[in-house]
């Protein structure tokens, strides 16, 4: 608009730092649109809004990684359920897959990316003007390209066809903002696009004080990802296998088969992928950051998973483990579907919590005659030791990519393309031996190598706002949808296939005459 105005918030800058400030923001004061945009640090604030949309949160909004996901999404899925502190009605009804088009979270998780998607576009517009370092400038193109892309792949992973808009909208006239949908297809083909710039300016690493920002190999494994989601359910492009494969191996360390130059690996003890005190590690290939006491820029992600009542704690328990009936034991769950030698367990999960105030374990135990002594597992992957007096200020990064999950699309993409290789069977071993799992059996069928892979991705991501994604995208041995049989399987009797994706937000719909509901939600 001709006239709008931006609040520039220093929280923009430290909620999305590590451990140091790398996004900060001066002035704090309110600017018309001609006096911005004018120098270096107005194109850095510009893209550091950007980032703000992933991470931004505190007792009064949701961000994508920060919640939204979970209560937006995650809910829905086959692992988790609100707890007795979930009361929001919207949460509960996507829960049980009973959600409308006027679910809020639903809408807010359309309105954030689209609201992200817009400072993108306006950095991508406004930057290339402004006069200053051409290194810098190419860079922070490049970091705006990548988050775009990154919202563009959650959205129409979510919601299928969806207005593209890649141009700075600043018209006055409402009409000027109905658009139409665009097919999943161009979506796609903007994201690669997006990406494939983004890795050619993009660095392949930052010190002091810009870690945590997006990188060459941040946007190859983000692509590869995009390759091997087009190659699934529902597009089917199966000749996209090859891509992610090809693109995988240029983030891929040279140990692994890779020409990455990236220094990527497998930290050897998975607690440290999240505690705070190892942010931003080798393993790490771009999250979202946090930062505890600083503005609310905390993860509020982990006393949402806490038992309430505890001395010493705040948690309201919102998030619990979904229970589901397999054979005798009604109390079944994610949780005794790792090996009991699984390391990734007992730091996904803890039995019970102590108490800092008087010492005491507090649990909640499961009257389950199947399992003499069985209990509650409680999610425990956003755990900060040093934030117990104030758990909602977790600084534990919530990552988009890392190491394991390249390693797993690597696996499975090889797999779909030319069979349980050698190549295959390494990157999956990898993710199996760091968790104190022997290598898969050898001499696997394709079908059987596929299910050994969804079950290791289920396990190894859980909680980290990827199982949904993985449900609508994977098939069975015959090239069909697992989706509805999986939510059926734990209980989700009325799943169906229009549940795959999520109705267009209705006030959307309302303010667009141009927008069309999706099938089964009109």
């Amino acid at each position: 608009m001709k006239k709008s105005t931006y609040i520039l918030l220093a929280m923009m800058a430290t909620g999305l730092s590590s451990c140091s400030e790398f996004l900060k923001e001066e002035p704090e004061s309110f600017l018309s649109e001609d006096q911005f945009y004018k120098t270096q640090t107005d194109a850095i604030n510009a893209v550091n809004a950007v980032y703000f949309f992933l991470n931004s949160g505190g007792s009064n909004i949701q961000t994508p990684y920060n919640t939204l996901f979970n209560t937006g999404m995650n809910m829905a899925g086959d692992d988790e359920d609100p707890g007795p502190g979930a009361t929001n009605a919207d949460v509960r009804s996507l829960s049980v897959l009973a959600h409308s088009s006027g679910n809020l979270r639903i809408y807010e998780i359309w309105q954030q990316h689209y609201a992200a998607i817009k400072k993108a576009n306006v950095a991508l517009e406004k930057i290339p003007e402004i006069q200053f370092d051409e290194a810098l400038k190419a860079r922070l193109i490049g970091e705006a390209k990548f988050l775009r892309a990154l919202y563009y792949f959650n959205l129409v992973r979510l919601y299928g066809d969806v207005p593209l808009v890649t141009g700075y909208q600043k018209d006055v006239n409402a009409a000027s903002y109905e658009i139409a949908k665009s097919p999943s297809t161009e979506v796609y083909a903007q994201i690669e696009k997006d990406l494939k710039e983004a890795a050619a300016a993009l660095p392949a690493s930052y010190a002091s004080p810009n870690v945590g920002r997006a990188t060459a190999g941040a946007a190859k494994s983000l692509l590869a990802k995009v390759y091997l989601t087009k190659a699934s359910q529902p597009l089917n492009i199966t000749a996209h296998y090859k891509d992610a494969i090809s693109t995988a191996e240029e983030a891929l360390s040279p140990a692994d088969g890779g020409t990455g130059t990236y220094n990527y690996d497998l930290v050897t003890n998975y607690a440290e992928v999240f505690l705070p005190a190892f942010k931003n590690n080798k393993e790490h290939i771009f999250s979202a950051q946090f930062k505890s006491n600083s503005l609310n820029q905390g993860n509020a992600e982990y006393p949402r998973a806490i038992l309430s009542g505890i001395p010493g704690l705040t948690g309201n328990y919102a998030h619990m483990v979904r229970f589901y009936t397999v054979g005798n034991d009604k109390f079944f769950s994610i949780y005794k579907l790792f090996k009991p030698g699984d390391k990734r367990r007992d730091v996904t999960f803890v039995r019970s919590f102590t108490s800092p105030s008087n010492g005491k374990k507090y649990a909640l135990p499961i009257t389950n005659t199947s399992i003499a002594g069985d209990s509650t597992p409680f999610w425990n992957k956003w755990l900060d030791p040093a934030s117990a007096a104030v758990t909602n200020q977790s600084a534990a990064n919530v990552p988009i990519l890392r190491y394991a999950d390249l390693l797993l699309i690597h696996a499975e993409a090889e797999n779909e393309a030319n069979g349980p290789t050698v190549k295959a069977y390494k990157s999956l071993n990898r993710v199996r031996n760091r968790a104190g799992l022997p290598n898969l059996t050898a001499g696997l069928t394709k079908d059987q190598f596929r299910d050994s892979v969804y079950l290791d991705r289920r396990l190894e991501l859980t909680y980290e706002y990827q199982r949904w994604f993985d449900l609508i995208r994977q098939k069975d041995a015959a090239g069909k949808s697992t989706f509805v049989a999986n939510l059926q399987k734990v209980g989700k009797t009325n799943a169906a296939e229009k549940h795959r994706l999520y109705p267009i937000p209705q006030s959307e719909i309302d303010n667009n005459k141009l927008l069309k509901q999706n099938p089964g939600f009109e």
